[in-house]
């Protein structure tokens, strides 16, 4: 049942995009057929929309721990980046390390940044009541400029013909299996965290402290619960999971750090997270989800010559759906809802 809302509001986006390309003259069976076969028309196709979705695991759980803790962490883009610079910078330099410690050291040096860069917006709120949704996002900008510095800079190839950065060493590689599919262990890692986050979630006691302060911080103080304690330990682990995707991403993928290194997966990680309905086990299907859409869409671009801007009109619609869902403007009557919408008497 918990699940009953985002189903449906994916429905009624599909209906919705349908309507409007029938309206526009373009058959809505072409498109979804399109879309549908890019995604998941072959074995490699499948494959792309799972190492799509890789990223979107790891920054969904980042912002589904956040936001379970009531805290509006929306700088898991920055978080991504700066694990990626730190993890191309440590990668770059273990050319002689066996690769089981190579990747390790690569993965950790990404998610220590992440934690670090979401850490201090945490230490900001915590010790001077600084907006996380205010310090999240400025940092986002401060990141992008930070790798524009490095591969301009100290991580900048040696020709310095490009604004990239030298490769990291072999060593600290994922292996892809089945070639040409760049399926690899980063996979295994994401769902291992998944997993992770929901045991401690919902079976551990730090885990219910976490939902509580979420639910009423002033309540679980009242009750011994220590806020500030549970802050930083959310804003942490949110920053450390937003790094590791940034980190997988260099170790599998691109293998360097470039700019425009992320098309969007922080943000994006909002709807996988709200989707998923801030359930880490749940975050592994809407992130297959989006990252499917997105696949999908760049085939319906090579085969139709529709913009594959229209997986991104499909997400906003589904998270404004989902608004409308949680606000019952779907069902409650029409004075019910009026009421809903004065002011009251405190305000």
């Amino acid at each position: 049942m918990a699940l009953a809302k985002p189903c449906a509001a994916i429905l009624l986006a599909m209906v919705l995009v349908a309507t409007a390309l029938a309206a526009l003259g373009v058959s809505p069976g072409a498109v979804f057929g399109a879309l549908l076969n890019g995604a998941f028309g072959s074995w490699l196709a499948l494959s792309d929309s799972i190492v799509k979705a890789m990223p979107l695991i790891f920054t969904g759980l980042a912002v589904s721990v956040a936001f379970t803790g009531a805290l509006w962490n929306i700088g898991a883009e920055g978080q991504l980046l700066m694990g990626a610079m730190a993890a191309c910078a440590i990668g770059i330099k273990l050319a002689d390390w066996p690769a089981p410690l190579a990747i390790a050291l690569t993965l950790a040096a990404g998610s220590a940044a992440g934690a670090i860069w979401s850490g201090a917006c945490g230490w900001l709120k915590v010790r001077h009541g600084v907006n996380e949704v205010i310090s999240t996002i400025m940092l986002n900008y401060v990141a992008i400029e930070a790798v524009s510095w490095a591969v301009h800079g100290p991580l900048m190839e040696p020709t310095r013909a490009l604004p990239v950065s030298a490769p990291i060493a072999a060593a600290a590689r994922f292996h892809h299996y089945w070639p040409p599919s760049q399926l690899n262990g980063g996979l295994l890692l994401a769902v291992v965290c998944a997993i992770a986050c929901q045991a401690w979630i919902f079976h551990t006691s730090s885990g219910f402290e976490l939902r509580a302060t979420g639910k009423n911080a002033r309540a679980s103080a009242f009750f011994r619960i220590p806020v500030a304690r549970v802050t930083m330990l959310a804003m942490t682990a949110s920053g450390a999971l937003a790094g590791m995707a940034g980190a997988v991403q260099v170790c599998a993928i691109t293998n360097r750090l470039y700019e425009q290194f992320s098309p969007g997966w922080g943000y994006e990680a909002i709807a996988v997270a709200l989707v998923a309905r801030l359930n880490p086990l749940a975050v592994l299907v809407t992130a297959l989800f989006f990252g499917a859409l997105d696949n999908g869409s760049q085939a319906v671009q090579r085969v139709l010559g529709i913009s594959p801007v229209l997986a991104q009109v499909v997400q906003a619609i589904v998270i404004f759906l989902l608004l409308a869902f949680d606000t019952g403007v779907f069902w409650k009557p029409p004075a019910a809802v009026s009421r809903a919408m004065e002011p009251t008497a405190d305000a």
